[in-house]
């Protein structure tokens, strides 16, 4: 895949193209679903390139890689929009807060405490959804499913957070159709409205479902570097 900024933007288009045409089969319009530019690990040029084109929400794995790709560009891009999607530690609560628009991981109490600290600080209060473990998988983070309602319950009634959505990543060799519409029942039984699902070889699928932001990496930039 080529690097040059015209080659990103075509890409780009393809993507919003393709993302258009499966919320259109879904009943749903284009403007419904919100593509996550996910620029972790990605070089700079790949990352202008994208914001040249006119992308402006961004996906991080990390904290302190993201503030190393926004920290200056931030200010010449007023309108953007930098989500967390990787893990957050609890000691890292605070940078989050004050780096992130939206933090999608909160899947865990002692995370909740940090966050709530944070905000009772003075750091900004960012758009929360929680991850939900759909593939029951020892080795990634989320909340379990059976847990979900009442982790969500939680957040709201104990910790004060306004819950926006829910995210999941389905394991890696299962059909993503059946953990997409499980994400979906669990955000309906829990008064969530959006949906965090989907992927670069999946996001039409999760449109399907009723992803309102699908994340997409590879289809867009190319493989990320070692």
């Amino acid at each position: 895949m080529s690097d040059s900024a015209s080659d990103i933007a075509s890409r780009r288009a393809a993507i919003l193209s393709q993302a258009a045409r499966a919320a259109q089969e879904a009943g749903r319009k284009a403007d419904d679903v919100t593509l996550v530019a996910v620029s972790k690990r990605q070089p700079d040029a790949r990352i202008d390139a994208a914001l040249k084109a006119g992308q402006r929400v961004f996906g991080e794995n990390r904290v302190q890689e993201a503030q190393a790709h926004w920290a200056v560009r931030r200010a010449d891009y007023p309108d953007l929009e930098l989500r967390l999607i990787g893990s957050l530690q609890s000691n890292k609560a605070a940078d989050a807060a004050e780096l992130f628009d939206v933090i999608e991981t909160l899947d865990r109490d002692s995370l909740a405490k940090a966050l709530r600290k944070a905000f009772d600080a003075g750091s900004p209060v960012p758009r929360l959804y929680v991850q939900v473990n759909t593939g029951a998988e020892d080795q990634k983070s989320g909340v379990a499913v059976a847990e979900t309602q009442a982790f969500v319950d939680r957040m709201r009634h104990e910790f004060g957070f306004e819950i926006e959505g829910l995210m999941c990543i389905p394991p890696v060799g299962e059909p993503a159709g059946p953990h997409f519409a499980l994400l979906a029942g669990l955000a309906q039984a829990a008064g969530v409205e959006k949906l965090s699902m989907g992927m670069s070889a999946d996001f039409e699928t999760a449109i399907r479902f009723g992803a309102t932001s699908i994340r997409v990496g590879s289809a867009l930039f190319g493989a990320r570097e070692a």
